[in-house]
């Protein structure tokens, strides 16, 4: 009997071409708070849990970062970020590519680290709604990636085995996640994050964007 996948899809740098939106919108909120941080520093962090992303500006800067200021941050970032509505595009063969898994009766969600303040913005850019599609926000989980809640979610939604799943993201967090709850990792370029970091985080397969993934959808167990 062949088990057929399920795809899980990562939302910014993976659906959406949003990554320097957040990364804008992050190096707004801690010039405000006086924590100086560097544009690139900003952008490997993309995609990981709050927790995690506290503890390396810890790391980085030396500061104390209080859960005061942590709540500060994160409301800082969602108000720079939805300033930034306006410039956010699907990137290239998104669009179609939920359409074709969808023609093609393939299960998908969308599991993101982001909260709905922020996800939301993307997903009205992409044209999902979360009324008719699963998806998963950072909001309705314990803990976002590289803990693989997210992903564990959006399976258990689609009431799916989460080893017949194909999960899809642009970061290393998305691929250690995967590799985290036993799914199979597919990296995408269009994120920022190199090909050696993707597959050495444990990507199956990387593909430049959405559009490069359609094209050979079959040999990540699609069926054109």
């Amino acid at each position: 009997m062949r088990i057929e996948p399920v795809f899980l899809f990562d939302l910014d740098g993976t659906l959406v071409d949003s990554v320097y939106q957040h990364v804008l919108a992050w190096k707004e909120a801690l010039d405000a708070e006086g924590i100086e941080l560097s544009v690139w520093r900003i952008h490997r962090k993309i995609g990981m849990s709050g927790g995690l992303f506290t503890n390396q500006l810890l790391r980085e800067t030396g500061l104390e970062i209080s859960a005061e200021r942590v709540e500060r941050l994160r409301r800082a970032h969602a108000v720079a970020y939805q300033r930034q509505a306006a410039g956010i595009r699907p990137l290239p063969g998104a669009v179609e590519l939920l359409s074709w898994l969808s023609a093609t009766g393939v299960p998908w969600a969308i599991a993101t680290s982001g909260r709905m303040e922020t996800a939301a913005l993307n997903l009205e850019a992409l044209g999902v709604d979360p009324g008719r599609v699963p998806v998963v926000t950072r909001d309705q989980v314990k803990y976002a990636k590289p803990d693989p809640d997210l992903f564990l979610a959006a399976a258990e939604r689609l009431a799916a085995p989460i080893e017949t799943a194909v999960v899809v993201g642009d970061s290393i967090w998305d691929m250690l996640a995967a590799k985290r709850c036993r799914a199979l990792g597919v990296g995408l370029l269009s994120g920022g994050y190199g090909l050696d970091e993707l597959q050495q985080s444990g990507a199956f397969r990387v593909y430049e964007d959405p559009a490069d993934l359609l094209l050979r959808i079959d040999e990540v167990g699609g069926r054109r």
